[in-house]
């Protein structure tokens, strides 16, 4: 059966954005457009736009719509900025931020999930973003400042990489916890200090890292 995508999209962005607290246009218009069900394994995208999370494989999983639009909205992207992702996962969040910013960083520690992901976002033309496969929760040193970074796995603390590598009034947007309780945090620089805010419960599947989990053995 022949499923209207576009149409899902637009009623993805009314009943589960607009209806909650998603008030940034341009954010809305980024969910609109971009096409999550290329982003989800073939046997998946008759529940692309359903309100959750869904299995991409290798243990990971592309963030229920609300989250990824929540965590965008939060980066408060004005177009002109760089970005740095830690978690590039399918390139579902990638493609949003790159509608929304001017040059995407992601990193990815798993080389078949970065591969994937990063063909699958220059077939759909996008052209401001370059993928590496690394440790996340060290950052990307040489790309720095970051006017803003996006986290898409739990830390269980902020690491301290990314902090020096967010821009002054640069945003950091990153669960935070343990394998059990999480809690989305923004985290904004402000000279030598840094404020941080509570946006939300959630939970995330775990980054892994010098400054995140330990992979258990």
């Amino acid at each position: 059966m022949d499923m209207d995508y576009t149409a899902l999209r637009e009623r993805m962005v009314a009943e589960q954005l607009e209806a909650r607290d998603i008030v940034d246009s341009r954010v809305l218009e980024a969910m609109r457009k971009v096409p999550r069900h290329l982003f989800v394994p073939p046997e998946l995208q008759h529940l692309a736009y359903h309100d959750g999370p869904l299995p991409i494989g290798h243990d990971q999983t592309i963030s229920q719509p609300y989250i990824v639009a929540l965590m965008t909205q939060s980066l408060q992207l004005k177009g002109d900025e760089t970005v740095l992702e830690v978690g590039t996962g399918s390139g579902y969040q990638t493609a949003v931020l790159c509608e929304l910013c001017k040059q995407v960083y992601s990193v990815e520690r798993d080389r078949f999930l970065a591969s994937r992901a990063a063909t699958r976002l220059t077939d759909l033309g996008y052209t401001n973003v370059e993928v590496y496969v690394g440790d996340g929760s060290q950052g990307l040193a040489d790309m720095a400042p970051f006017d803003a970074i996006l986290v898409s796995a739990a830390a269980p603390s902020i690491p301290g990489p990314l902090r020096t590598q967010l821009a002054e009034g640069g945003r950091l947007v990153l669960p935070v916890g343990d394998r059990t309780s999480q809690m989305l945090v923004r985290v904004r620089r402000e000279g030598e200090s840094w404020r941080i805010e509570d946006l939300a419960p959630v939970m995330f599947v775990l980054l892994y890292g010098r400054y995140g989990f330990r992979k258990e053995r």
